[in-house]
């Protein structure tokens, strides 16, 4: 009690919970908890205590887990969001990241009956779930604090698992489980029991993050100084959280006799237990501050080496290492690629996902993570290619809705070899794609607020809600073996002959013009342009999407708009035929004369009719109010005179599944009527979409477009060694001029989208992990996101105290289950 009074002295503890914990210490055995403690206190968001414990080893051995298993239940995160309490029921939001970012909210009745216990649990159940055959709880208060209890059975008998939850002061509850077998006659006998501990941790709803940027040199010691210099840097600014660059431990100078050696990487990486890697978790503790930093670390046998990040707490213990999984080039030559499920963590920040460097190059890593519910991304890179500051870090964050925090390296002071120089640009990007961004010249630090809910909003540009146009089911391609797809045939580099028949090349017209004047006039316009382009040797001409229609026309009189659809498809189709051309372009579909719903529908014509119909699987804001999603994506089309066709829809290429999938497809020429809103539609999304799958995009947008963009056609290249590094990444475009009627002819050799190489080693579309994709394909409401799970704010509850981490419990090791076989002094 004395100790208490000089908590609330120094405003530690405010009244109301001294005078609740002093209640519990003075516990009267005939009073339920409830009535003697404020439950209002239980509010609040609790994290489980990975070295505080009572008798957990023996309880973990009495239960029959090996020692990894052993392990990996004690340090597995746990999370409980206590959102409301009264002595009846009790509201939380239980989230186990590590079982494939689980979060579930659900109410238990405080009335001593037997409920089922919530799916999603017992699904991903642990130790007592994966033994509770009755699918059932029942929860109480007694004179001990908040009881649960479950029916057993464990190794054959049946048993009985009783805990406790009670608050041992405003920061810390105490989890009592108690385990009793039951024999034939009810008699019960307790046979193990243990204590786990949960701390109180908010939510941070606003905080500030910091990426650093700086060259690692060969000088180990040096490189972690350097490291922890812009940590306390970080801090100073008031950073909550500092991203550091991708191999912060050392320059890769891994070779033997100038080869690449992966011996050598292997020696030359780090340990957990390094000195390295020890540096950094003293320095969060000592700061108080999360780290993200990428370490290369050894792997178990002697040629192999792993690219990592590491996730380090406040408290100086490791959270999570994630293993890049994508690499760049020649990092294939010195190591191996993780295979690893991806992961999210649930922390104060908000749940974060890692990202190294060449996973954002492709799109599935940040897709994958933000289905799993991450809000923010933290990217640490080590990148010498202009593209990722200008597309991939802004686009992951935009096309995802969610915050990128990126750090890469920069400069180079080398004088031989390689001399291009690491190309810096670390940024802090927003979900609506607003940045700030550090210098691409010289060491540098970005800071900003993060608002990680924010992310919840999944509102962009073109949608008014990211993840609810997603359309999962259409999706299937992206979870199919490697070998297959059809596009197996395309992997690696292009061979002489194509395994696809076609021409060597296709003239493609990016025909930019949209209504002008009357409709009268701008059929004309449109039938000049067709002649025209024809005369110049093009043998496709593709048109904006709804071109023919004033801007607002078709969303204020949609059937109108389809009735003269009909009219322009005959003069197309008149235009295809007279020109010898084949023609792409949208049009306000009416599904039969006795039908009422109308598609937005691409097409395209040659002189023998209609040769490809698509009709829009994705619908924008302004067509939900007039048109019907289509059943599917464009089809794949084998043409003897163009090649593979596919055909893209106006915003659809800010969904990369949708592009993914047409890849996967074979495509090869991929004609996109479009209509930027936005100049990142074009700049960014319409570019990575080329670049990532390496097909030909011609994307061709109206005079009218409100991105204040115009036309572009991105080609897919051919990597024939020896290229300046940004040309290996960076896609090559031709551009037409915004609000100018022109006409710009693109010759798109086809070989270049049978060349999947972005280098020597990477192959972007052989390199990727199907099986880790499976939530790709998961339908949106089904998602572990934050906005799915409840609907509660972290604003909406009271959680006034808070503890920091480390205040309570002994040190734990990050790979080794601390049981009690270990020395008494390590424990202690």
């Amino acid at each position: 009690c004395e100790r208490l009074k000089t908590l609330v002295f120094q405003d530690l503890l405010c009244k109301a919970a001294c005078k609740a914990i002093i209640n519990a210490i003075l516990m009267d055995p005939t009073k339920l908890y409830c009535d003697m403690v404020d439950v209002s206190l239980l509010r609040g968001r609790w994290a489980r205590s990975d070295s505080k414990y009572e008798n957990w080893e023996n309880y973990v051995l009495w239960y029959g887990m090996t020692e990894h298993e052993a392990r990996e239940e004690t340090i597995e995160p746990q999370i409980h969001i206590i959102t409301a309490t009264s002595k009846d029921e009790m509201t939380l939001v239980h989230q186990l990241p590590w079982r494939a970012g689980l979060q579930v909210e659900y109410t238990v009745n405080m009335d001593g009956k037997y409920y089922p216990i919530p799916q999603a649990l017992l699904k991903t159940a642990g130790m007592s779930g994966l033994a509770n055959n009755r699918a059932e709880w029942m929860h109480k208060f007694d004179e001990k604090g908040l009881m649960c209890e479950q029916h057993l059975p464990v190794k054959g008998k049946p048993h009985i698992l009783r805990y406790w939850r009670s608050l041992v002061n405003a920061n810390e509850i105490m989890i009592n489980v108690r385990f009793y077998e039951v024999d034939a006659s009810g008699q019960e006998t307790e046979v193990i029991h243990t204590i786990r501990y949960f701390q109180r941790i908010p939510f941070k709803e606003r905080w500030t993050a910091a990426a650093a940027q700086f060259f690692s040199g060969m000088d180990v010691a040096e490189n972690l100084r350097t490291c922890v210099s812009w940590m306390r840097k970080a801090k100073d600014g008031g950073a909550n959280l500092v991203v550091l660059p991708e191999n912060s431990n050392r320059d890769r100078q891994y070779f033997v006799d100038g080869k690449p050696s992966k011996e050598k990487a292997h020696e030359m990486s780090e340990e957990l237990d390094g000195s390295f890697v020890k540096g950094l978790c003293k320095a969060c503790a000592e700061l108080g501050i999360w780290l993200a930093v990428g370490v290369d670390l050894r792997g178990p046998s002697p040629t192999t080496a792993y690219i990592a990040q590491l996730l380090i707490r406040p408290d100086g213990e490791i959270e999570g290492v994630n293993k890049k999984h994508v690499l760049w080039d020649y990092e294939y030559t010195l190591f191996e690629p993780g295979d690893d499920p991806y992961q999210v963590f649930d922390t104060e920040l908000g749940r974060l996902g890692l990202l190294i460097c060449a996973d954002g190059i492709v799109p599935e890593a940040a897709r994958v993570l933000s289905l799993m519910g991450a809000q923010v991304l933290l990217n640490s890179l080590n990148s010498r290619g202009p593209d990722e500051m200008r597309v991939h870090i802004p686009l992951r964050a935009l096309e995802n809705g969610v915050w990128h925090v990126a750090s890469n390296s920069v400069g180079n002071p080398n004088n031989a070899g390689l001399l291009w120089p690491w190309t810096g640009g670390s940024q802090i990007c927003d979900p609506h794609g607003k940045r700030s961004v550090a210098s691409e010249q010289h060491d540098d630090m970005v800071m900003g607020d993060v608002r990680p809910f924010e992310a919840e909003l999944k509102k962009g540009s073109w949608t008014q809600d990211i993840f609810a146009q997603r359309r999962p089911e259409l999706y299937s391609l992206l979870t199919k073996p490697i070998d297959a797809v059809p596009c197996a045939q395309m992997y690696g580099p292009a061979p002489e002959v194509l395994p696809f028949s076609g021409p060597a090349s296709v003239k493609v017209a990016m025909l930019q013009l949209s209504w002008t004047h009357t409709r009268l006039c701008t059929e004309w316009m449109t039938k000049r342009q067709v002649s025209y382009a024809a005369r110049r040797g093009a043998i496709i001409g593709v048109l904006p999407e709804l071109w023919c229609f004033a801007r607002g026309e078709v969303e204020k009189d949609p059937k109108a708009a389809a009735d003269y659809s009909s009219s322009v498809l005959q003069l197309m189709l008149d235009a295809a035929r007279e020109n010898s051309m084949h023609l792409c372009f949208t049009l306000v579909e009416q599904e039969t004369e006795s039908s009422s719903r109308l598609f937005h529908t691409a097409y395209l014509v040659d002189p023998g009719g209609v040769a490809m119909k698509y009709r829009k699987a994705h619908l924008g804001v302004s067509e939900r109010a007039w048109a019907t999603a289509g059943p599917e994506l464009s089809a794949v089309c084998p043409m003897a005179e163009l090649g593979h066709i596919a055909m893209l829809v106006g915003d659809e290429v800010w969904i990369p599944e949708v592009s993914r999938c047409l890849a996967l497809a074979g495509a090869e020429i991929v004609l996109h009527p479009a209509d930027w809103l936005t100049a990142e539609a074009g700049e960014m999304a319409a570019t990575e979409r080329a670049s990532e799958n390496r097909f030909h995009l011609v994307s061709v947008t109206r005079l009218d477009c409100p991105g204040k963009l115009g036309s572009q056609t991105t080609l897919a290249g051919e990597y024939i060694g020896g290229e300046p590094i940004p040309l290996m990444r960076y896609p090559q475009g031709v551009w037409a001029r915004h609000n100018v009627e022109e006409q710009i002819i693109v010759d798109l050799q086809r070989r270049q989208a049978h060349c999947k190489m972005m280098g020597d080693h990477l192959d972007v579309l052989k390199k990727r992990f199907p099986s880790l994709y499976g939530v790709c394909v998961e339908q949106s409401n089904s998602l572990f996101t934050w906005r799915n799970t409840t609907q509660v704010c972290p604003s909406d509850y009271k959680d006034e105290y808070a503890a920091v981490r480390g205040d309570f419990g002994q040190r734990r090791k990050y790979t080794v289950m601390p049981f009690a076989k270990e020395k008494a002094s390590d424990a202690k």
